[in-house]
């Protein structure tokens, strides 16, 4: 049933890389290899001119994840993040987005009992370019490319073992509207991550520009009646490649978002 379901998906992702904008969820960063994993998120996004072309969405988050010889998704801390991005729907159907991004991440021994043994912090910055199709009155399916360049630090902003990165990955998002009644939506979405490293150890320099990881997604939108905020539900399996957990069928997200809508004022 789940290769299934993963074979659907994946073939939702080779149709949308051949082939109005949804409300996009705050999607789960990827917290490594683990059995399962929780993120929640709070964001407030804003409109930044009167035609709604222009917004901004800025969230802090939180991820916990399970330890390698347990299920529990809120066995230990894995990630805070603090994220600021602006978009632009420049044209019909079309829209671009700058982001800047601080990330916290604790690091764990391999070995039982999987004790905290360092910190890594992330600096990254990232642009996107997404295109969506109307399918028809309720369907959308809309293709997002993003560029990111990722710089890393231990917890004394030294060195890490990983200097930088550069990383592609390429989005495909299909959205059902279920009601207009609290704006409900459902969406299912799959994405291939592809970078390149430049290390400081064992060795400077490149790791090879390759595959490394495939994110599925499904989630329920909607929004909260009387108020201003928006919600999001969904489930996230992370497959990531030569892992542990892709034996496993991968690492397998619950996650949550609350955003506060603001109007555009002068």
């Amino acid at each position: 049933m789940m290769f299934s379901i993963k074979k659907i998906f994946t073939g939702l992702f080779l149709l949308g890389c051949i082939t109005g904008f949804v409300k996009a969820q705050i999607s789960p960063p990827g917290l490594g290899d683990a059995n399962t994993a929780f993120w929640s998120a709070f964001g407030v996004k804003r409109q930044l001119d009167s035609l709604g072309t222009k917004q901004a969405l800025s969230y802090i988050a939180i991820g916990r994840k399970s330890s390698p010889d347990n299920d529990n998704p809120f066995s230990r801390q894995a990630i805070m993040v603090l994220n600021h991005e602006v978009y632009h729907s420049f044209a019909p159907h079309q829209q671009y987005s700058y982001a800047i991004s601080y990330r916290r991440q604790p690091k764990y021994k391999s070995d039982a009992p999987y004790e905290k043994e360092a910190t890594e912090q992330e600096f990254r910055i990232y642009g996107r370019y997404a295109y969506t199709f109307n399918l028809g009155k309720r369907w959308k399916l809309k293709n997002t490319v993003r560029q990111e360049f990722r710089k890393f630090f231990d917890a004394d902003f030294n060195k890490a073992e990983e200097n930088f990165q550069l990383r592609t990955r390429l989005k495909t998002q299909l959205t059902y509207s279920l009601s207009p009644k609290n704006n409900q939506k459902l969406a299912i979405s799959a994405e291939g991550l592809f970078s390149a490293s430049y290390l400081n150890e064992p060795d400077h320099g490149w790791t090879p520009f390759g595959y490394r990881e495939m994110r599925i997604a499904a989630y329920y939108m909607f929004s909260i009646p009387n108020s201003p905020f928006t919600v999001d539900i969904g489930y996230m399996d992370d497959l990531i490649r030569d892992s542990r957990s892709i034996h496993k069928g991968g690492v397998h997200y619950l996650a949550a978002d609350l955003i506060w809508n603001l109007p555009f004022k002068k």
